[in-house]
């Protein structure tokens, strides 16, 4: 037991000091700032791609052949260029909780990553047209690129803030232009450093950084990530984390989140293709829809199914009480109430559920599109608060909706034993207070 809590105590001190490293702050809170891109981005996929049988036609039969040209646009214009925007984000948030200029900051990441990006777009022909940005390394797939890149603009920015070598003006001098000024020093290092490893990636390695990273880092991790496997581990480790007081899926997310965001983006681009998810075995299976929507029906660890199991097996205050006021902010999968209010933290009693109820969940939904019940995920994404079976139907048509339902059936049936067990321990628990009470 001794050696068990020494371990396990190391395990929360480790996760801890990494949820608050401020690389792993600043991405995980870039990554939300993405959120009305690609939400807003998904809103339009959504309606061009609408899971309901013969929605196409019908819209095509009254505006036209092209009436979904316009939403693919707003795809590419958000989805498309997502790699901007997490450079600017990342860059911005790193140098804010330094205390530094993070707008100009942010626009030296800018500027930097564009200068990394290929020269040009080759053809189908085979003819290259230069002075264009390519839109492929804008996106998805530029994702890992614009993390480094904004991790060592960030760096460079607030080294050089601090020992202040940047150029200093008059007091007189307007504060806009002393800011430019003082940015100058952090730009050329940035500008230099972009233009060496152009030169070498470009001249020796005949590729471009985007490209080397994609294909030796971003590539294999998608991989990884789109295996059973994976997706456990991944699952898995957001419940143990929670678990443990930490904030399991925002730790998780900043490592993550990338690598699944690629994921969805490159089914996406299949279906703007004209290709058919169902069956295709360049489509990717685990995506941020399915650890996002599928797996987390109520919140981390699946607690819906917490919910119905006490709703049918609850006999005590305390687990009617808690289970009551989680009802709502759970149909909206926010699960506080019953994470700190049971609570789930540290009880050894809902350990073995808080992990297996959501990963069972994950391997359902993973097989069921493995197996070609359900397609693959494109890019439509629905609200994180979206409830259950609505947010499955909206993503995949009745198909998806049916899959979640099976996913709160087993995972109420994975809680059902333990919610037992809990209750009545806090049955016991009353009935002792009661027995004191009355003799008092």
């Amino acid at each position: 037991m001794t050696n068990w809590q020494g371990f396990l105590d190391r395990f929360i001190e480790l996760m801890s000091r990494f949820g608050n490293w401020r690389l792993a702050v600043a991405l995980r809170d870039a990554f939300a700032l993405t959120m009305p891109f690609t939400i807003g981005g998904a809103i339009f996929l959504l309606i061009a791609y609408f899971p309901v049988p013969g929605y196409a036609e019908f819209m095509a039969a009254h505006f036209g052949s092209h009436w979904i040209d316009s939403l693919n646009a707003v795809a590419s214009g958000t989805f498309g260029a997502l790699a901007l925007v997490i450079v600017i984000t990342i860059t911005h948030r790193y140098v804010h909780l330094e205390g530094g200029d993070a707008i100009m900051a942010s626009i030296i990441a800018l500027t930097t990553f564009l200068i990394l990006l290929p020269p040009g777009i080759n053809l189908d022909s085979g003819d290259f047209v230069g002075g264009v940005i390519p839109r492929t390394w804008i996106g998805a797939n530029g994702i890992i690129t614009a993390i480094f890149v904004s991790f060592f603009v960030a760096y460079v920015f607030n080294f050089c803030d601090r020992h202040n070598l940047g150029l200093k003006m008059p007091e007189s001098v307007p504060m806009e232009i002393v800011r430019s000024f003082e940015a100058f020093t952090p730009a050329v290092i940035c500008f230099t450093g972009a233009a060496i490893v152009y030169g070498l990636c470009h001249h020796v390695l005949n590729t471009t950084l985007p490209e080397l990273f994609f294909h030796v880092i971003q590539v294999p991790l998608q991989g990884l990530s789109d295996t059973l496997i994976g997706g456990t581990v991944i699952t898995a480790l957001q419940s143990i984390l929670f678990w443990t007081g930490i904030h399991g899926p925002n730790v998780v997310a900043g490592i993550i989140n990338p690598i699944l965001l690629a994921n969805t983006w490159e089914n996406q681009q299949l279906v703007e293709m004209g290709q058919s998810l169902m069956g295709n075995p360049a489509a990717h299976i685990f995506t941020q829809q399915l650890n996002e929507v599928f797996t987390k029906a109520g919140g981390c660890g699946l607690t819906m199914g917490f919910l119905i199991a006490s709703y049918f097996a609850a006999r005590s205050e305390q687990m009617k009480t808690v289970s009551k006021i989680a009802l709502v902010p759970g149909i909206f999968n926010i699960n506080e109430p019953i994470i700190f209010g049971l609570p789930i933290v540290f009880n050894p009693y809902m350990l073995v559920p808080f992990i297996l109820a959501p990963t069972l969940a994950m391997i359902i939904t993973y097989l069921s599109i493995a197996w070609g019940f359900m397609a693959p995920f494109s890019g439509s994404q629905v609200p994180w608060t979206t409830p259950t079976i609505i947010s499955g139907f909206l993503l995949n048509g009745w198909k998806g909706a049916a899959v979640q339902l099976l996913n709160l059936l087993v995972s109420t049936l994975v809680y059902l034993p333990f919610v037992r067990i809990q209750d009545n321990i806090f049955l016991e628990e009353e009935e002792a207070q009661k027995g004191i009470e009355d003799e008092v």
